[in-house]
């Protein structure tokens, strides 16, 4: 067989030498070792074929399955998370923040998103590349709202649609529109109500984007679970150290533990914050039992010391 193989090569050699150039380079190519011939296949398709295999399951080896039913996800956190905010695209025009991240003692709940100025029917466009999740409607919160998952890891809502351009399993590129601007659901008045989250943990988006600047704080944000996160330069996560494998390897069973732990930590943490007013209340009363002042009472609900309170009334008390 060996030598048959030299034959064939030497002959293919005599037959280059007497046609011309390019023939000769066709003939060879064609008579080529399947090896050498994949090493020329053009890397751009063949970056396009991954790129478009990922996409049918974005973040498939950090989420545990795929649903179109349910927003949030019951999994646990990675100890660390590297999330590419670069190619990020202005979800509106408008830079205008309206109502940022956080507690609204106005409204005594709180704000997991930052809301974007915006007017009846203005165009609401994808952050990122992505699939399209969840494409629902929610009276009491987002109204028509649309969810995707992006290859970084994150999934954006963007809430309190006119209408939703946007169908589930839909692939979209950063950009593309998905929806109209409007004030259905909880909502005061036409705006994009607008959230990041990493497997159902709420981050608040102005950490990661300078919607004034319509850019993004940095090329990543690496998300640790010990609270320690943190904008860094290409360059400089190049340089982090590998998390070490057996903080990776947790059992499923640990994973589901440590849920729950941060679940009820949550819940606990939020019971000791908010207070809920009864009958016989009073300020002096409530500061008694979470052990803080009358005067820290005031200033954090935004009232004066003769404030009558309301029964049901919700109070943050830390």
């Amino acid at each position: 067989m060996k030598l048959r193989n030299l034959l064939k090569y030497t002959l293919v050699l005599a037959m280059a030498a007497v046609v011309r150039p390019s023939q000769a380079q066709d003939l060879m190519a064609r008579q080529a070792p399947i090896d050498v011939r994949l090493r020329a296949v053009d890397s751009v398709s063949l970056h396009r074929l991954l790129k478009a295999e990922s996409m049918e399951q974005p973040s498939g080896d950090l989420y545990q399955g795929w649903t179109n039913e349910f927003v949030n996800y019951g999994q646990a956190l990675p100890a660390e998370y590297r999330i590419d905010l670069r190619n990020f695209h202005m979800p509106t025009d408008s830079r205008v923040v309206n109502s940022h991240y956080g507690y609204r003692p106005r409204f005594h709940r709180y704000h997991y998103g930052t809301d974007i100025k915006g007017y009846m029917g203005d165009t609401i466009r994808a952050a990122f590349d992505g699939k399209v999740r969840v494409v629902k409607y929610n009276a009491k919160g987002f109204g028509k709202y649309v969810l995707i998952r992006h290859p970084n890891g994150l999934e954006t809502i963007y809430g309190h649609m006119s209408k939703q351009l946007a169908v589930e399993n839909q692939l979209v590129k950063a950009g593309d529109p998905i929806g109209l601007v409007g004030s259905t659901g909880r909502s005061t008045g036409p705006h994009l109500h607008f959230e990041t989250r990493l497997l159902g943990e709420k981050i608040d988006p102005e950490k990661l984007f300078c919607f004034e600047a319509g850019d993004v704080r940095g090329d990543f944000y690496v998300f640790r679970r010990n609270g320690h996160s943190q904008l860094m330069a290409a360059h400089d996560v190049q340089n982090l150290p590998e998390v070490p494998a057996v903080e990776m390897q947790q059992t499923k069973a640990e994973e589901s533990r440590v849920y729950q732990q941060q679940k009820m930590a949550s819940r606990a943490q939020n019971r000791s914050r908010m207070y809920k007013v009864r009958q016989g209340d009073t300020l002096s009363k409530i500061a008694r039992q979470h052990g803080t002042t009358v005067e820290r009472l005031c200033k954090l609900n935004h009232i004066s010391r003769t404030a009558t309170l309301r029964l049901g009334q919700i109070l943050k008390c830390s």
